[in-house]
């Protein structure tokens, strides 16, 4: 990713020029950062910009989808006109959400994080569970 020196420290590209520009350059590098909103606000296409530019840049990519299947977001890629070559998807949805595709938000007691976060781990780790 394009990192740019800063005050606050190096900063990675989010994939979107104007989000960087607003940003002055990205994201500071080595933070957490929560995108949350609403159906249809722009999270997944914040998302996949990021993990392309990674991508682009020759970075390893894993994106980790929780509420949509692989399929769903090839698609909404494919609407921007992108591909997601060089970029891992893993899907941790919950079958009942892929046999019930009209129940789209998933409630935090739909999933058990503590086991989510031990699935996570271990792909992350190269364990394909």
């Amino acid at each position: 990713m394009t990192e740019h020196s800063s005050e606050s420290g190096a900063r990675v590209s989010t994939g979107n020029r104007q989000l960087d520009s607003i940003l002055k350059g990205g994201l500071v590098r080595d933070r957490l950062y929560l995108v949350e909103g609403t159906p249809g606000t722009g999270k997944t296409t914040l998302a996949l910009e990021f993990v392309r530019e990674g991508a682009r840049r020759g970075e390893k990519s894993l994106y980790i989808t929780l509420g949509e299947t692989a399929e769903e977001l090839e698609a909404t890629a494919a609407s921007h006109g992108w591909s997601l070559d060089g970029i891992e998807i893993y899907e941790l949805v919950p079958l009942e959400a892929k046999l019930d595709r009209q129940q789209t938000v998933l409630q935090p007691s739909e999933v058990e994080l503590g086991e989510t976060m031990n699935l996570v781990c271990e792909r992350i780790a190269g364990g394909r569970p």
